[in-house]
């Protein structure tokens, strides 16, 4: 009989395998999720859950599926739910789900992400524009037959059609530019909350007594892709590891508005390699998580850095 410690083994060796079997596919579903979610952050969060919906059910079928086609199948509705779960309807851009994975398998699933993304947007235009926005939505989605069955619920014209076309796309992208302006109280340059860059001073001079006091007890630690934990004692063995590395140098910065450490291989290097996201109560760290084994997930950064 396998004892326990035999069995996590064999559960940890599962699951390696499985990570190295979708390890190619995981760049392009982080450009999907992505996309779908309006965020690199929020789209590598939907991969993590994707990968683990889909380990579990791996043991479940009875065969082996068409890895790709089905990942992107389980991506996609991890990120309908993810959208549902959280209240953006209102503020997510109009094109953010129409420039998706070009896999023809998920042509349907693409043409329902551009219809929920622009449905969001319709949802603000004001009652005397629904007719515009209808017909927008007419134009982009639907073929001329449906388009017609438009006209005659919408009973409008062809020419009154024509016209609320042009002010319906016109509505619709004052709308998407208006909720994706940046206020001018967030106007560059900003700049980092004290604590972040206390945090960043502390751990580029390696005074891990410093850092781990600017911890709570039950700080929780997330390498993303790799390891999970929580208490002040198992993420010590966090800074050990860093510690045991030179030339890295940390540079706080701003990531999709959120305050973020770049972390740089090198410090004369041109661009960070990976960053770190902390969560702050009160002026103490309650959550790391570290992206540095998800590099992927850098190539559409666009990250803001505060020197």
């Amino acid at each position: 009989m396998a004892s326990n410690e035999d069995i996590f083994s064999e559960l940890q060796q599962g699951r390696r395998r499985f990570l190295a079997l979708v390890d190619d596919v995981r760049p392009d579903l982080h450009r999907y999720c992505a996309r779908m979610t309006g965020s690199i952050i929020d789209g590598e969060d939907v991969v993590q859950d994707t990968l683990a919906r889909a380990y579990y059910e791996l043991a479940e079928l009875k065969e082996m599926p068409a890895l790709r086609p089905w990942l992107f199948r389980i991506a996609h509705n991890r990120a309908i739910d993810y959208l549902r779960s959280y209240e953006r309807r209102m503020s997510e851009q109009l094109d953010a789900a129409s420039d998706v994975a070009a896999d023809e398998v998920l042509e349907p699933d693409n043409a329902l992400a551009r219809g929920r993304s622009l449905t969001r947007c319709c949802i603000e235009v004001p009652p005397a524009c629904t007719g515009y926005s209808a017909a927008a939505w007419s134009s982009r989605t639907c073929s001329t037959t449906r388009s017609r069955r438009s006209q005659r619920l919408l009973e409008l014209s062809v020419s009154a059609i024509k016209s609320a076309l042009v002010r319906g796309r016109a509505k619709l992208r004052d709308l998407s530019a208006a909720a994706n302006a940046v206020p001018e109280s967030d106007a560059w340059p900003r700049s980092i909350s004290p604590t972040l860059a206390r945090y960043a001073s502390l751990f580029n001079l390696r005074d891990w007594d410093g850092v781990r006091a600017m911890l709570v007890d039950e700080v929780k630690l997330e390498l993303i892709s790799r390891l999970r934990c929580a208490g002040r004692m198992q993420v010590s063995s966090y800074f050990t590891n860093y510690d045991s590395i030179s030339d890295w140098n940390l540079v706080p910065g701003w990531l999709e508005d959120r305050e973020i450490l770049a972390v740089f291989a090198h410090p004369h290097d041109a661009w960070p390699g990976y960053f770190v996201e902390l969560t702050v109560v009160a002026g103490c760290i309650t959550a790391i998580r570290d992206f540095r084994y998800v590099p992927y997930v850098m190539r559409e950064a666009v990250i803001k850095l505060v020197r």
